[in-house]
């Protein structure tokens, strides 16, 4: 079906419009992180990001929340191909309550689970530690890891599963050689949310860290603003650069990722 130039111009003035509306508060944070400090004058200041930097000990917040996705990431990862691969391939005894039981992790809210988990990892000494931190978000990222590469693997056709069954590949192999790389958009697009999700967790790194001695990223800017409430510059400059880390792995990833999204509303 041919698209008329007056439909082809309508659909580029929409996005237009939807472009616009996305960009504008990311424009406006930036315009503002380069604006002059109360005091100062000039049009643009990007000193205020070394500044933001030096004052807020962003370096050891964006390490530290560095460290926590480094260990939930690949976690949650390779638990979620597991449990994926045997909820979407397999059909054992109990497979559907044992899913839906894994499915409560999409229900329930951290916030109700939070404090009993707090007092439940302070009896095992666990507070105050990355482990504390981590080990919550790499249960809740299995939840939707497993529910995500469910639908992929239950897509894929049975007749390559038979192919690599005939050929005498095990579990392990058919996974890992056969349909981990034909579901590498799915793959990379779990691995872009989860890893998101990780770097903007905040209920959970503030109350499994108490001394503070553990502060993640959005926990230092959180800081930070509430020490510089009136100095919109170098908060907005503190934004920046707490957001910076998950623009980057998205823009380098963003094709799988779309294809991966795609596919998946495609699946669902």
């Amino acid at each position: 079906m041919r698209v008329s130039r007056a439909e082809r111009t309508m659909n580029y003035a929409i996005l237009l419009v939807f472009a616009a509306f996305a960009l504008a508060p990311i424009l406006l944070i930036l315009g503002t992180a380069l604006s002059p400090q109360i005091g100062a004058t000039g049009p643009l200041h990007p000193e205020n990001f070394v500044d933001a930097w030096t004052i807020g000990g962003f370096g050891r917040s964006l390490g530290i929340s560095l460290a926590v996705a480094a260990i939930v990431v690949p976690t949650a990862l390779v638990l979620s191909l597991g449990t994926g691969y045997a909820f979407g391939t397999m059909r054992f005894p109990g497979s559907g309550v044992l899913f839906a039981l894994v499915m409560l992790g999409l229900m329930i809210p951290s916030e109700a689970i939070v404090i009993p988990l707090f007092f439940d990892l302070r009896t095992l000494g666990l507070t105050d530690t990355l482990a504390a931190v981590a080990l919550p978000q790499i249960a809740q990222s299995v939840a939707f890891g497993t529910f995500w590469l469910r639908t992929q693997f239950r897509s894929m056709p049975r007749d390559l599963l038979e192919a690599a069954a005939l050929d005498g590949a095990g579990p392990l192999r058919t996974l890992t050689r056969i349909l981990a790389p034909a579901s590498r958009p799915a793959i990379v697009t779990l691995i872009v949310l989860t890893f998101m999700w990780t770097w903007n967790e905040f209920l959970i790194a503030l109350v499994m860290t108490p001394s503070g001695s553990l502060r993640t990223a959005p926990l230092g800017l959180a800081t930070f603003q509430g020490q510089y409430t009136a100095e919109t510059a170098l908060m907005s400059a503190g934004a920046v650069i707490v957001a910076l880390p998950v623009a980057i792995g998205y823009l380098l990833l963003q094709r799988h990722f779309i294809r991966g999204m795609l596919e998946g509303v495609s699946k669902g």
